[in-house]
C-alpha cells in the first residue's frame, strides 16, 4: 500500500479533508475526476518519479540546481523564432506590469475593477489602430486559439467547413487547428517554390462554395511577406468565404495592415509587443474583426467600451457580455478566461512608449538585418538559403544539404559556439531537406550574424 504523504506546498493533501471534498461531490476516488480524459491518453499506475523533497530548504537547493542547467539568450546569442522571439522589453513595461493593481492576470468584476477597464480598453484602442480595424476583443490564451477562434467564427457565420490554409503554414498550428476546429475540413494551398507564398492559381482551384475561410499568416511560418494579400482576399470573397489573417504585431509599423488589402478577421500573437520570452508563459492573443455585426455578434471575446451616463460622466466597462461564456456557459460557443488581461496591459504599455515612429524603426530595423543575414549565410559554401526571391521579415529558411551534414548536427556544434542555431524543420518539412529557421530581431547586431556566418563556415568547411 502506497504510504500517504502531506505534502507542505499542495493544499488539502491531509487524507481526511481529500475524503471530506470528495464525499461532498459524490465520488469515491481521484481517478473519477479523470474519466473524460480518453483511456489511450493515460499511464496506468505510478508515474517512476522520485519522492517528493518536504524540506523547504532542501527544496530550495534541488531548484536552484536544475535552474543552473539553463542557458538563457543574455548568455548565448539566439537565432530562434518560431513564434517566440527575442524582442527587447522596455523597461517600463515591467514597471507597469509588476503593479499590483495590474498583476493579477485576472480582470475582476466589471463595476468593481474600472482601472483595469479602463487599461484593456487602452489595449482594444491601440490595437486597433495598428491593426486598422474597429472592433478588438480582450487577448485570447494565445496566437494560436485566437486563431482557432477566428476561423470558428467563419463556420458560424458562412455555415461553411472548409478552411483553405498555405502549405508553410506552422504545422503546430495545423495541430491545433485540427483539434479545436475538428468538425471542420482543412486543405493545404500549394506554395510558390521561389518565394514561399500562396500559388494564386492552386487558390483559385481549391476554393469552392464549401470553403469557410482562407487563412494566412503574414509574414509567413517561414519569413515571407505574403505581397498578394488583395488578390488572395479578392478570391475569398468573390467564393462568399472570409478572409483571415495572423500578423506578427512587430510588422505592422512597416507592413500594410491587413485590413488595408481585405481581412475581414485578424489575428496574431502578442508576445513581440513587449513580452519576455518563457517556458509558456507571456503569451496572447490579438482578435479583431470588421465593424459589422455579424462579425461582432460572432466574436465570443469581452468588449470594452467607453460610456457615459445621464449626468455627463464618462467611465469603463465591459459590454455584449451576452454573447460570453460569463453569461450563458452552457449555451457558449467558446470558453474564454480573463488570464492574459496582463499581458493586453502590457502590450499597451509598449505600443503607447513605441508610438507610430517607433513601431516604423522596429520594423526597417529588422528588414535590414533579415537582409544582411541572409544574403551573409547564402555566402558560404555548402548553404542555401531557400525562398530567395521573396521578401523575409525576422526569419528565413536556410538549408544545409549541400554541406553533407544534419540541422542537429550542425546545432549541436554552434552551442559549443555559445549560439542557438535556427529551429530545425527537417521534421516539420521533409520535402526542404535538412532545412532551419532562422530568425533575428532588433536585439541582434551586425556582430551577432557576422560570429554566426564564422561559425558556420568553420563547422561545414
Amino acid at each position: 500500500m502506497t504510504e500517504s504523504i502531506v505534502y507542505p506546498y499542495i493544499p488539502n493533501s491531509v487524507d481526511s479533508i481529500k475524503n471530506e471534498m470528495m464525499n461532498e461531490i459524490g465520488i469515491e476516488s481521484v481517478e473519477e475526476l479523470f474519466e473524460a480524459i480518453p483511456k489511450h491518453l493515460r499511464i496506468e499506475g505510478r508515474l517512476n518519479i522520485p519522492g517528493p523533497i518536504l524540506s523547504e530548504i532542501d527544496l530550495k537547493r534541488h531548484v536552484e540546481s536544475k535552474l543552473k542547467k539553463n542557458v538563457s539568450c543574455d548568455e548565448y546569442t539566439s537565432f530562434l523564432g518560431a513564434g517566440c522571439y527575442n524582442h527587447y522589453v522596455p523597461a517600463i513595461c515591467d514597471e507597469i506590469n509588476g503593479r499590483s493593481e495590474f498583476l493579477t492576470a485576472y480582470c475582476g468584476e466589471t463595476y468593481a475593477d474600472h482601472g483595469k477597464c479602463q487599461a484593456i480598453f487602452e489595449y482594444t484602442s491601440l490595437i486597433g489602430e495598428l491593426l486598422d480595424m474597429d472592433v478588438v476583443g480582450l487577448a485570447t490564451y494565445d496566437g494560436g486559439q485566437a486563431a482557432n477562434t477566428a476561423i470558428r467564427m467563419t463556420n458560424r457565420i458562412t455555415g461553411r467547413k472548409e478552411i483553405l490554409v498555405s502549405e508553410n503554414i506552422s504545422k503546430s498550428l495545423i495541430m491545433q487547428i485540427k483539434e479545436f476546429c475538428d468538425f471542420m475540413t482543412v486543405k493545404f494551398v500549394k506554395c510558390d517554390s521561389c518565394t514561399g507564398n500562396i500559388d494564386l492559381n492552386d487558390l483559385e482551384d481549391k476554393i469552392s462554395g464549401e470553403t469557410s475561410c482562407v487563412f494566412i499568416e503574414n509574414p509567413t511560418y517561414l519569413g515571407s511577406i505574403e505581397d498578394k494579400g488583395m488578390d488572395i482576399g479578392r478570391i475569398a470573397h468573390e467564393n462568399g468565404a472570409v478572409f483571415v489573417v495572423s500578423v506578427d504585431p512587430s510588422s505592422l509599423g512597416i507592413l500594410e495592415a491587413p485590413a488595408s488589402y481585405g481581412a475581414d478577421v485578424v489575428c496574431g500573437e502578442l508576445q513581440p509587443l513587449g513580452m519576455h520570452m518563457g517556458y509558456g508563459s507571456g503569451l496572447g492573443g490579438i482578435i479583431a474583426c470588421r465593424n459589422e455585426e455579424q462579425y461582432i455578434m460572432n466574436l465570443p471575446n469581452h468588449y470594452y467600451s467607453l460610456y457615459e451616463n445621464e449626468k455627463g460622466e464618462f467611465g469603463f466597462a465591459r459590454s455584449l457580455n451576452s454573447r460570453t461564456s460569463y453569461h450563458s456557459r452552457e449555451n457558449a460557443v467558446e470558453y474564454l478566461g480573463t488570464n492574459v488581461g496582463l499581458w493586453a496591459i502590457t502590450a499597451a504599455v509598449y505600443l503607447s512608449l513605441m508610438g507610430p515612429e517607433g513601431m516604423y524603426d522596429l520594423g526597417k530595423n529588422i528588414v535590414y538585418k533579415s537582409n544582411y543575414a541572409r544574403e551573409k549565410l547564402n555566402g558560404i559554401d555548402g548553404i542555401t538559403v531557400l525562398f530567395d526571391e521573396g521578401r523575409p521579415f525576422k526569419e528565413f529558411v536556410v538549408n544545409f544539404d549541400k554541406s553533407g551534414m544534419k540541422v542537429e548536427e550542425i546545432n549541436d556544434w554552434l552551442l559549443k559556439e555559445k549560439i542557438f542555431g535556427g529551429k530545425d524543420l527537417s521534421q516539420e518539412f521533409p520535402q526542404l531537406g535538412q532545412s532551419a529557421l532562422y530568425c533575428v530581431t532588433e536585439k541582434t547586431t551586425r556582430e551577432d550574424i557576422d560570429n554566426l556566418a564564422h561559425a558556420l563556415n568553420k563547422i561545414i568547411n
